[in-house]
């Protein structure tokens, strides 16, 4: 069984400042200083932020958060032209519920020169077994957390 779930969030922000911070450690940090209570905590435990890097993300304290409460995932794309950014979840999270491969796309498109569009999508591959576990999949903290970063830089505008 394989499958995916995606989102498109819109964000009042160039698609380029969006970009800069999603492309890099940047987010983490962001997501660890705003929404570490809405969203989860995050952790840098190898690499520079680029392809090859590291995370270990800790979920928010809340009912229905998948697998063992955190994850960590390896960065396995960072596309700057295309503004793409993979990453594949190596141990816990939606992996601790018996899922193969699960793989994580950012994607940072244009809608006009103020204002974007974040689409998350998650894929997972995994036994027939899982197919009631599969409407616990959901790409909600992606979208949440596009949000709270959005709105960041939309306060921030002025000195960024």
């Amino acid at each position: 069984m394989h499958g995916q779930i995606s989102n498109d969030t819109p964000v009042g922000v160039p698609a380029d400042l969006m970009w800069d911070v999603y492309r890099s450690f940047e987010l983490g940090r962001l997501v660890d200083k705003l929404a570490a209570d809405v969203v989860g905590r995050v952790e840098f435990l190898e690499g520079d932020g680029g392809v090859g890097s590291i995370v270990k993300f800790t979920f928010a304290a809340e009912p229905g958060s998948p697998g063992s409460g955190y994850m960590k995932e390896i960065f396995t794309k960072i596309d700057d032209e295309n503004r793409v950014k993979e990453t594949e979840v190596i141990e816990g999270g939606y992996k601790a519920l018996g899922f193969e491969v699960v793989r994580i796309r950012l994607e940072i498109l244009e809608k006009d020169s103020e204002s974007c569009i974040v689409r998350s999508c998650i894929e997972y591959e995994g036994d027939d077994k899982l197919a009631d576990v599969v409407s616990h999949v959901s790409v909600k903290p992606l979208e949440i957390m596009a949000e709270i970063v959005g709105k960041h830089l939309i306060q921030n505008k002025s000195t960024l």
